[in-house]
């Protein structure tokens, strides 16, 4: 069946015609799809013709037992299924979620991984009525329009909102793996990481990120000219302590995000004198719309009880219930 181009229909294919054309494809045989699908064989017969008409070409083969797809039809095949496995999950998440309180928040994915999905096994425990949704992404989302109620962000003062809640600062500061400072070369002063690997961010120097680069620690410590054994280079903060952890070299780590590391002796600091001082901070923002829920409270005093643990573990001194001066 073929139309010339000036009599295909412009208006959207329905859904109901993709629910047949997929089980069709899917079985190969219109009477498995019609009992599949609740409708008579002549229903979904109709529903395909409908389809072919729309889109302008045949998508089956009829043979007098079987049907095959054709090209045209395995075009389709792959666009349809995946759109409709897609449409489904999120029907099924819908309906599991409706009437259910939830929290829905978005953080940038080192923050996630290395801070707060740690600790939030302890809200989930004492909150086993209230879901989470977390949205890992380093792209900034707007709360005014998203359908997602809080923001933990990574700035310094001068690029947040007003209202945006300070949980705490950082410092930056070198760390590494206790087996490899005991099995390694000494490390007791700046000179001495000359003989490890040193381990960034590969894009901190085109970033503004800049002074999180050893080479503005090493600058601030007497030592601008040091050249490591080798370099090692990474997109994110979560891979460079794992590749710390496993004894690969010496990071320069954000003091709040390995705090727990350095607790429980998974990572060690070696000059403890020499932090870096950051101009970055850590931020709560709330959505506007949200701000009311009681869920959303919840998880907000959470994150300040636990906000309150970490400044007290770096030495961390603002208190995150007031809100910062952006003046």
């Amino acid at each position: 069946m073929l139309h010339s181009q000036t009599h295909l229909r412009s208006r959207p294919i329905s859904a109901g015609q993709l629910r047949a054309f997929e089980a069709v494809a899917r079985h190969l045989n219109f009477r498995a799809a019609s009992e599949e699908l609740a409708l008579t064989q002549s229903a979904v017969s109709r529903q395909i013709q409908g389809l072919e008409e729309d889109v302008g070409v045949s998508l089956f083969h009829r043979h007098t037992r079987a049907v095959e797809l054709t090209t045209a039809g395995g075009i389709l095949l792959r666009a349809v299924t995946p759109s409709l496995e897609r449409i489904d999950n999120a029907v099924r998440q819908i309906r599991q979620t409706a009437g259910r309180k939830s929290v829905s928040l978005t953080t940038f994915a080192s923050f996630a991984s290395m801070w707060l999905i740690p600790r939030l096994e302890g809200f989930q425990r004492d909150n086993p009525d209230i879901d989470i949704r977390i949205d890992a992404s380093d792209v900034a989302v707007d709360l005014d329009i998203s359908d997602l109620d809080l923001a933990l962000r990574y700035a310094p003062a001068s690029h947040m909102p007003p209202g945006a809640i300070r949980l705490f600062g950082e410092q930056i500061t070198p760390v590494i793996s206790p087996w490899l400072l005991k099995s390694g070369p000494r490390l007791k002063k700046p000179d001495d990481l000359a003989q490890f690997t040193l381990i960034e961010a590969g894009d901190a120097h085109q970033t503004h990120l800049e002074w999180l680069t050893w080479r503005r620690w090493l600058e601030l410590h007497a030592s601008p000219k040091l050249e490591a054994k080798r370099w090692l280079y990474f997109n994110y903060a979560y891979q460079m302590v794992q590749a710390t952890l496993t004894g690969q070299g010496v990071v320069l780590a954000r003091l709040p995000l390995i705090a727990e590391s350095l607790a429980s002796g998974d990572l060690v600091e070696p000059l403890p004198q020499m932090r870096m001082e950051s101009p970055m901070a850590y931020w709560l923002i709330i959505g506007p719309r949200n701000v009311a829920r009681p869920e959303v409270l919840a998880f907000c005093n959470w994150l300040k009880d636990q906000a309150a643990q970490t400044r007290e573990a770096i030495g961390d001194g603002p208190d995150p219930d007031t809100v910062d001066s952006l003046d």
